[in-house]
């Protein structure tokens, strides 16, 4: 399928989205976020994909969040259900997503990376909240999860002040997972894919509906009371998966996922 604002590459079961506007530094508008949210459509609901790794086209930008220059154009400005690029307000997706953040991550650029569920960042990578400058807020999602991910007064620090964090001071406050030298961003993003990978994908999708559900859980005891009804819990419980684990291991082989 051919895309006009992204590129999309199948590696067996893991599949890359590559933001493609650089001549607006991987800023999205209304067309774009709809392309992307039908490609992660596709990816979930696509049994042969289980892993997908997010970044954006060159090497100045991610993404620079909002087309502001689309929107002062004065066009039709709407968004997708399930939000920007397609992932923000993407709350069924069991199957985990990995943002290689290659450059700035501005605004809706760092509400997509926080949106992933890893982020490996470039060492010329930047991040920011940077809306209360031109008058808006970060409401795709970057109010609510920076917060939770690193905590109240240091996601303060960064929402109040709308200033700029490095991808070494993004790893110390908590959002980035790992830094490295830029030539090398999509092989360790790879490395962390191909982890990921090795282990059943139900187990995968399993562990990544039970935390983030149990996150909104009132309490510890209801989450731990509740997890047997998740959905991708349930799945996995059902899975020949379930049955493949153990037999590999007690026949001293690798296990044959099937993602079923």
């Amino acid at each position: 399928m051919a895309h006009e604002f992204c590129t999309t590459e199948q590696d067996g079961h893991l599949l890359k989205v590559t933001i493609n506007r650089p001549e607006v530094m991987n800023a999205l508008h209304p067309p774009a976020n709809l392309e992307l949210a039908q490609v992660f459509d596709s990816f979930a609901n696509d049994p042969e994909l289980w892993v997908a790794v997010v970044t954006g086209a060159g090497d100045r930008a991610f993404s620079a969040g909002n087309d502001l220059k689309f929107q002062a154009s004065g066009q039709r400005v709407s968004m997708p259900p399930s939000g920007f690029a397609g992932l923000t307000s993407r709350f069924d997706l069991t199957k985990p997503v990995i943002a290689a953040v290659n450059g700035l991550a501005m605004g809706g650029g760092f509400e997509i990376a926080l949106a992933c569920d890893i982020i490996i960042a470039a060492d010329t990578a930047t991040f920011a909240l940077p809306e209360p400058n031109v008058g808006l807020a970060a409401l795709a999602g970057g109010l609510h999860r920076l917060p939770r991910e690193i905590g109240l007064k240091r996601a303060l620090g960064m929402i109040l002040t709308a200033r700029r964090v490095s991808a070494a001071e993004g790893k110390e406050l908590g959002f980035v997972n790992e830094v490295v030298p830029a030539a090398e961003l999509m092989t360790a993003a790879k490395r962390w894919a191909d982890l990921i990978l090795k282990c059943s994908p139900m187990s995968i999708r399993a562990s990544k509906d039970a935390v983030y559900r149990g996150l909104d859980e009132p309490t510890l005891r209801a989450a731990l009371e509740g997890q047997a009804k998740y959905p991708a819990v349930t799945a996995m419980l059902k899975s020949e998966d379930l049955i493949e684990g153990p037999l590999a291991f007690a026949q001293k082989r690798p296990p044959k996922w099937k993602g079923r």
